[in-house]
């Protein structure tokens, strides 16, 4: 995670605006606690907070063509960046190893129409001075917070999250995923849509099994992209453990150098958090045993949880009682994974939602409506289960990334047929991903019915 803060349509001076720009990247320190850097131009600001994971030595922020007239603040990580950057060599001059610094390359080549050329997840801020003009942009499914506002002046703002706004703009408003605000536009557009949202698209599909799980394979493969350390949430649930057993499988060899170099840090490490006795514990310790993770089971108490609930509000920016609640163990396991040095974690965030897996789901009458509220789930996510993950471990410089929601996998995922992710027949629901992965782990995990309500954390 990072925190970015930025400053466009300036009706008064940049620099009697610089130290408010400063105090403002200041409260989303928390999200970037490496470095700091800011840019002030005559027309526009942009201020970043940097956590260091792709490049740690040379990609600070904001990053800069190497003319100096774009300008680049970017929360977020582009997996594909390698490819990118290879597509790019011969024709822009990159100035780091920086992931995010293809950005710029694609923006040079094609303004503001590259948006869906990346898989990644990203809020970023672009500012042109040659052009005098500015790209917003936010990722697919909205995993990386965003927000806007407008000062008295009509100054408008972005920020990584509300606390850099509030007291400076009178109005504020939510930044929505999977779009872009191009100055020279005036109004912001959706970049990324599918045929999967319609279910007149994949009511006749198939469903690959094989196919699925490769997907899912591909999708943790390419998030392992790291110059850090990183572990796994494993609450002992279904997703979680998938998403570890996968990582497991490619932790001993580095993904940069095409897993041909053994990895810094070959063993991986596994978290769970939960109140002593959870049913939770018992199952991620038996994963853990399972696929041979170096664990780390995390108690607390209801005392514990409640004495820092202010702290998480204050931090998730929300009063949504359910979010607090799953948010407060998540919380407070971020600060002992930081403490151990590590600085990005994999989780399960999105299989319920794409594949069905909450228990009402059992109530669906026909395909299409069970297609459809999965489309409204997923459509959401950035208000609950994205929101909760992402800030949660920002809260102390930690990065969660979510496989589930790889932009690739979530194709794959979403053109399934709709009729085979049913619960019916005799099948537990997720019975297709279950059934993907019931190799890598134990039976009584794989084919566990979901909790309706859990304290373990993963």
């Amino acid at each position: 995670m990072c925190g970015i803060v930025g400053v466009f349509d300036l009706k008064v001076k940049s620099e009697d605006l610089r130290k408010q720009v400063l105090n403002m990247s200041k409260r989303v320190r928390h999200r970037g606690p490496d470095w700091s850097g800011i840019y002030c131009g005559e027309k526009s600001i942009l201020a970043h907070e940097r956590l260091s994971i792709v490049d740690p030595e040379s990609g600070g922020q904001p990053l800069y063509s190497k003319d100096g007239k774009l300008i680049l603040a970017v929360n977020g990580e582009i997996y594909n960046h390698q490819e990118i950057r290879n597509n790019y060599e011969d024709s822009y001059d990159f100035l780091t190893k920086s992931d995010c610094e293809v950005i710029l390359a694609l923006y040079r080549d094609k303004k503001e129409k590259f948006l869906d050329d990346m898989n990644g997840i990203f809020a970023f801020a672009l500012y042109d001075e040659e052009e005098d003009a500015y790209l917003i942009a936010r990722d697919h499914i909205g995993i990386i917070p965003l927000y806007m506002g407008w000062d008295e002046h009509g100054n408008f703002y972005v920020a990584s999250e509300l606390k850099a706004l509030e007291g400076f703009c009178k109005k504020i408003e939510e930044f929505p995923p999977a779009s872009y605000l191009y100055s020279k536009d005036g109004e912001i557009k959706k970049w990324y849509t599918r045929d999967w949202m319609d279910y007149d698209n994949v009511k006749n599909n198939s469903t690959n099994i094989d196919e699925l799980k490769t997907s899912l394979e591909d999708a943790v493969h390419r998030q392992l992209m790291s110059d850090v350390p990183y572990g796994v949430l494993l609450s002992g649930g279904l997703d979680s453990s998938i998403t570890s057993a996968v990582a497991k499988l490619y932790a001993a060899k580095r993904i940069e150098t095409g897993d041909q170099q053994a990895a810094w840090w070959p063993q991986l490490h596994s978290f769970v958090i939960g109140l002593e006795g959870s049913p939770d514990l018992a199952a991620a310790r038996k994963v853990a045993d399972h696929i041979g993770t170096v664990h780390h089971e995390i108690n607390y108490t209801v005392q514990e949880g409640l004495d820092a609930i202010r702290d998480v509000i204050y931090h998730i920016e929300t009063y949504d009682v359910t979010t607090i609640r799953a948010s407060t163990p998540m919380y407070m396991i971020a600060r002992v994974i930081k403490s151990m040095g590590i600085k990005m974690v994999l989780t399960g965030e999105g299989a319920d939602e794409i594949f069905g897996g909450y228990l009402y789901f059992h109530k669906a009458p026909n395909a299409e409506e069970f297609h459809k509220e999965t489309l409204r789930k997923v459509s959401r996510l950035h208000l609950y289960d994205c929101l909760r993950a992402n800030k949660s471990l920002a809260a102390w410089g930690v990065e969660g990334r979510v496989p589930f929601l790889d932009k690739e996998f979530i194709d794959v995922a979403m053109r399934l047929n709709p009729e085979d992710k049913m619960a019916k027949d005799g099948k537990i629901e997720k019975w297709v991903v279950r059934k993907a992965f019931e190799h890598l782990l134990p039976e009584e995990v794989t084919w566990r019915q979901k909790e309706q309500f859990s304290d373990g954390v993963g």
